[in-house]
Parts: structure tokens; C-alpha cells; sequence
């Protein structure tokens, strides 16, 4: 045998080995305390298996959920529901690893915007533990099923725990979205949800790119036009009637975006209550802002204009503020990939430093004309001493 040959046979050697290690399909796991489950399924999404003994006789079930590859300081979470599809009604068990210990409870899911608090199931749980072993968290319950309930609708999801030992909200990349289904503990079947997630999905994109090009990027922009625009000679009202259409534009696509975000709310039953409560405060700015100076502006002569420019500009800059703090916001919560909140940082910062540069020849320009004014102002009046 040559030596290439020798090498061949000596990485396809290590091949053969490694693969099925690392792959670890669910009937080769072995748990420790030589405990053995009847049925098991890797499921789809988050590293995650199922493994299960089911007692037909009691309807009593033995379950070990193992989300492999967890994270430090952080909880997972798997769940039945056994009277309906949606999150309301779920029954779950949680556990959760901080500091090197780990804690599991049980956690009713009676609204949407649950904290997974502990509570008591609607089905009676008989032995609840947990463990954590080589990078992995296992959850163990033996639990009673519902009268006549063998095919339940399940979920399981990850999240991160704070310092403070909140647990965050789960991240909403496409495998979180996609972590439940249906497990028939007869038949062992396990099968995924048949609701489209691509749909979601996309109306979450759709939301973030409308609500990032109107209140992030036009909003400032047409700010802009009317700040530095007046000051430029021989364009009259053009620079009014340029920054009144870009908010105009920027305020219609902020509704869609804005009413896109209220559906996804309402019907994925998740909130993010900063985001949320900063997006309806943008809005109930943007509509004073609009009502005020259609129905309440008055003329520039008018003795109270100084006051109503004072609220303009006070309500206009706090606006684009809080639109550039809830679109990072946004973009966290979708966990997009970095460039894209790169990229509109980038944004962000490139109209900023155009800002500083236009203040800066504003300044030059207005104290120019002022000289200039008042040079021939002292001309005209020379003359009319003479």
C-alpha cells in the first residue's frame, strides 16, 4: 500500500468515526442513570430531540426533551397544548441554567405576553427534574395526559437569561419560528406545523423595511431639505414645498409600516413592549405634527408663529430621535444579520456628517449676507448724510 493510499484509508478511518458522533441521531443518545425511552425524534429546528415512553393503560407519559449545544445563562422551554394550535393554552416545562446551576418548573401560557412564570399545569405532573451535561440542557417530566388526548400540538423554544434572572423574549430568526408541530405519542409520529411561516416572515421583513425607509431614513432627509434649502437664494417656496412632500411620503409609508406592526402583534401574540409603546408614540407625534401645521400654522408675521415653530421643532427632532433608537430596536428583535444594521448606521452616520457640513456653510453663508447686508446698509446711509 502506497503512502498516498495510507492517507486515504487514515482520514476515511476518522471520517467513519467522527461522523456519527457528531451527528448524534436520538436513538444513540444515552442518557445517564441508564434510562431508556421507547421512542424518540430529533426535531426539525434548535438542536433539539424528543425522547418519550407512553403508558396506554394510565395515558401517562415519560418525556426527556434535549436541546443540545445551549448557551451559557439561558432557558429552554418544551410544551403541549392540548386544547388548541395556538400559544395561549400551552402547558410548558422550563428550565433554566445560570451561574453553573439550573432550575426547572412548570409555566401555564394564559397570555401572550407571558414571562414563562411558574405556575401549575392544567394536567397533573408527577416528577419534574433537570441536568446539564456537556454543553446540553435535558428537561425529564412524567406527566398525566388529558382525557382522550394522544396527538397534541407541541412547541419548544431557546432564549437568553438577564443578569437580573428575567428571561428574555426568544429570538425570531426562522428556526425559532419554526419550533413547533404535532406529536402523536401512540404512533410516534412527529410532524411540523402546516402554517406557513414564509408568510410571517416576510411580513416582518416587509414592516422593517418600510418603518426603516420612512421614519429612518426620508424623515431625516426631508428635515434636511428644510433646514438648509430655505436658506439658498432664488428658490423661493421650492424648499417648503420639497421637505413637505418628503414628510408627507415618509408620514404614508409610516402608517402602512405602522399598521403592519399592529397586525403582526395582534396575530403572532408576541410584544415587545419598548418597541411597541416608542412605535404608537411616533405615530401620535407625526399626526400632531401634520394636524398642527395643516389646520393651526400661522403666517409668518402672526405674533404666536414663534411659538408654533418652537413646537414644530421640538416635535420634529424629537421624532427622528426615537424613530432611529425603535428601528436598532427593530432590528434586534428581528435578529437580522449585522450588515444590515451596519448598513443603516452607515446610513445614519453619512447624514449626519452631511448635517454638520451643511450647518457649517448655513453659518457662513447667513453670516455673509449679513456683512454684506450691513456694508451696504452703511453705504445707503453715508449717502443720505451727504
Amino acid at each position: 500500500m502506497t503512502f498516498t493510499a495510507n492517507i486515504v484509508f487514515f482520514f476515511t478511518f476518522l471520517i467513519a468515526i467522527i461522523v456519527p458522533i457528531t451527528s448524534q441521531p436520538c436513538n444513540s443518545y444515552r442518557f445517564s442513570k441508564n434510562i431508556k425511552y421507547a421512542a424518540c425524534e430529533d426535531l426539525s429546528v434548535l438542536e433539539s430531540s424528543l425522547h418519550w415512553n407512553y403508558r396506554p393503560s394510565s395515558g401517562v407519559v415519560d418525556v426527556a426533551f434535549n436541546k443540545a449545544n445551549a448557551k451559557d445563562s439561558s432557558w429552554v422551554a418544551w410544551a403541549i397544548n392540548p386544547s388548541s394550535k395556538g400559544m395561549v393554552g400551552s402547558q410548558s416545562f422550563v428550565a433554566v441554567h445560570k451561574n453553573g446551576t439550573i432550575k426547572a418548573y412548570t409555566s401555564p401560557i394564559t397570555s401572550y405576553a407571558t414571562m414563562l412564570q411558574e405556575g401549575n399545569l392544567s394536567f397533573s405532573v408527577y416528577s419534574l427534574s433537570t441536568s446539564y451535561t456537556n454543553g446540553g440542557i435535558i428537561i425529564f417530566a412524567t406527566f398525566q395526559l388529558p382525557p382522550n388526548k394522544t396527538v397534541v400540538n407541541h412547541a419548544w423554544q431557546e432564549g437568553l437569561v438577564s443578569e437580573d434572572g428575567t428571561l428574555k423574549a426568544h429570538s425570531f430568526s426562522r428556526s425559532n419560528l419554526q419550533s413547533y408541530g404535532t406529536i402523536d405519542f401512540i404512533s410516534g409520529k412527529v410532524s411540523k406545523s402546516n402554517e406557513d411561516v414564509n408568510s410571517r416572515t416576510m411580513l416582518r421583513n416587509v414592516h422593517g423595511i418600510l418603518n426603516t425607509v420612512s421614519w429612518g431614513i426620508m424623515m431625516p432627509i426631508g428635515v434636511m431639505m428644510g433646514r438648509y434649502l430655505k436658506v439658498v437664494d432664488g428658490l423661493g417656496s421650492t424648499w417648503f414645498h420639497l421637505h413637505r412632500a418628503c414628510q408627507s411620503l415618509a408620514f404614508l409609508i409610516g402608517i402602512v409600516g405602522f399598521g403592519t406592526g399592529l397586525y403582526i402583534g395582534n396575530h403572532s401574540g408576541v410584544h415587545h413592549a419598548p418597541h411597541r409603546c416608542v412605535g404608537i408614540t411616533l405615530m401620535c407625534l407625526a399626526s400632531a405634527q401634520v394636524l398642527v401645521a395643516v389646520c393651526l400654522r400661522p403666517k409668518k408675521d402672526h405674533k404666536y408663529r414663534i411659538f408654533w415653530n418652537i413646537f414644530h421643532y421640538i416635535v420634529g427632532y424629537a421624532t427622528i430621535a426615537l424613530a432611529i433608537w425603535n428601528i436598532l430596536k427593530g432590528f434586534d428583535i428581528l435578529n437580522v444579520r449585522n450588515v444590515w444594521k451596519n448598513s443603516y448606521v452607515g446610513i445614519i452616520i453619512s447624514l449626519a456628517t452631511i448635517a454638520v457640513i451643511l450647518e457649517v456653510i448655513t453659518w457662513i453663508w447667513i453670516c455673509n449676507k449679513k456683512r454684506v447686508k450691513n456694508s451696504q446698509d452703511h453705504v445707503v446711509i453715508g449717502e443720505q448724510q451727504a
